[in-house]
């Protein structure tokens, strides 16, 4: 299939039908998103690609604009149920995966261990200002981030799904933080960055937070869609050259003696495997609701820097020239040749 071809690659008419569904389930969902969240698309993109890929992400911004409620009204808005965990020095690993208490049996009077869960037994975790708890309590979240379990005293504990984690970090709290270990970086799917509203967006914001506020939500799709959606776009085709393409770009900003300049000048660690993995599957969420069926080059060029920016450690170099990752990945993709062959 040639790079720009268009046609149907999902095989049956079973799928184009449930493509179809996918896509107008994400313009719905953006729809009821719209009667609370001003602006904001790219951002409101990439958290429904999360979900479709059943992802968990990064959400960066600077305090005020409205990370929690964006969230909040995603949970509301596909009817799951919502968490929020306020991440603080003096948080514990049981205050997010639950603990056991001793509880009195009314009839036997006896007494016996009783697992209350925690609020990571939702189907949307936000966990906000993660960076402000230590590594050990931010540890907590890895096995639920990636096997969509917990253990608590030796046993285990299955959650719920769908089940996505939304963490939050504000740029310029800088005192009483822990930055995020490079390996718990990595689990996380995208780090999107939520910046300022235009001046007529920030005016609506105001008219209409500061007016009387009632909002219903139509759940056009349902947690089981949203499974039904994941599975379907993993079956979406890839081009080897698309594949390649993605390999590459990752392979590139790793620092080494093939590596161009800048990497080795700015870059202390490069991405890991997980990163093509990443703009692959986002790549096919993206290609869905857009009303393709196959991976573009485009859509692994759109996605590389919520995949990247969090994966690509830059060195005191860098720091010291202000440098930043997004600008490291603007280079990476002028340095990695998009192939002239297709699809």
């Amino acid at each position: 299939m040639a790079a720009n071809d268009t046609s149907p690659a999902l095989e049956s008419s079973d799928d184009i039908a449930h493509a179809d569904r996918l896509k107008a389930g994400c313009d719905q969902i953006r729809t009821e998103l719209r009667k609370l969240i001003v602006g904001q698309e790219g951002v409101i993109e990439l958290i429904l690609l999360s979900i479709l890929t059943g992802g968990n992400s990064l959400v960066i911004g600077v305090p005020g604009l409205a990370k929690t409620l964006l969230i909040n009204t995603f949970a509301k808005a596909l009817d799951l149920k919502f968490a929020r965990i306020q991440f603080t020095p003096d948080l514990m690993p049981s205050d997010i995966t639950g603990t056991e208490i001793i509880q009195d049996d009314p009839e036997t009077g006896r007494r016996h261990m009783v697992f209350v869960p925690g609020p990571i037994f939702a189907n949307i975790v936000l966990a906000d200002e993660i960076n402000r708890t230590p590594p050990k309590t931010q540890a907590a979240l890895l096995e639920a981030m990636q096997e969509h379990r917990v253990t608590v005293q030796g046993q285990t504990y299955t959650l719920k799904e769908p089940f996505f984690v939304f963490a939050t970090q504000n740029p310029i709290e800088l005192e009483g933080t822990y930055p995020l270990p490079e390996a718990q970086l990595d689990r996380f799917m995208f780090e999107i960055v939520i910046d300022y509203l235009t001046e007529n967006q920030e005016v609506d914001v105001v008219l209409s937070t500061t007016s009387v506020q009632k909002h219903e939500f139509k759940h056009a799709v349902t947690g089981a869609d949203i499974a039904a959606f994941q599975q379907l776009v993993r079956r979406v085709p890839v081009a080897d050259a698309v594949a390649r393409y993605a390999v590459n770009i990752a392979r590139t900003s790793r620092p080494g003696p093939n590596a161009p300049d800048f990497v080795k000048q700015w870059v202390s660690y490069g991405a890991s495997v997980r990163a093509p993995q990443h703009l692959i599957l986002g790549g096919k969420a993206r290609a869905l609701m857009q009303g393709r069926y196959h991976v573009s080059f485009d859509d692994i060029r759109a996605l590389a820097k919520p995949v990247l920016r969090h994966r690509v450690l830059l060195n005191f170099h860098a720091e010291s020239e202000r440098i930043t990752s997004d600008v490291v990945i603007d280079k990476l993709l002028a340095a990695v040749p998009v192939p002239r062959s297709g699809m």
